[in-house]
């Protein structure tokens, strides 16, 4: 969505959010201890940015390893490189997370939302 639309939206109060979406895997031993740190660590400090609108954590199995897809709510790209720094697209994986993930993706992907049902 292009920006003039972004703003077309939200001047016609309808809503509007980009997902960032980002993936990485951790082995299953670790899986839950990441999970924990999200919702104990991450989550408590995205709550208080201006913008954030929520997040999801997606997770499956898949092979040896577990997946992970994290989704998070922002109301403007602006809000989103508050958080990101300059390069809003670079991800931000933090040294203790770093430590319970095998692998994970050094970008992020920003998806305006079309549509929603919730809220």
């Amino acid at each position: 969505m292009q920006d003039g639309t972004r703003a077309k939206l939200q001047t016609e109060k309808r809503y509007c959010v980009i997902a960032r979406i980002w993936n990485g895997s951790a082995q299953p031993q670790k899986a839950d201890a990441y999970v924990t740190h999200l919702r104990e660590k991450t989550f408590p400090l995205l709550e208080h940015m201006p913008g954030h609108r929520g997040a999801y954590v997606l997770r499956r199995n898949v092979g040896s390893q577990v997946a992970f897809t994290v989704i998070t709510l922002w109301e403007s790209i602006d809000a989103i490189t508050a958080f990101a720094g300059p390069d809003s697209e670079m991800a931000v994986v933090p040294a203790e997370a770093q430590a319970l993930l095998e692998s994970w993706a050094r970008r992020a992907v920003h998806w305006d939302v079309a549509y929603q049902t919730l809220g």
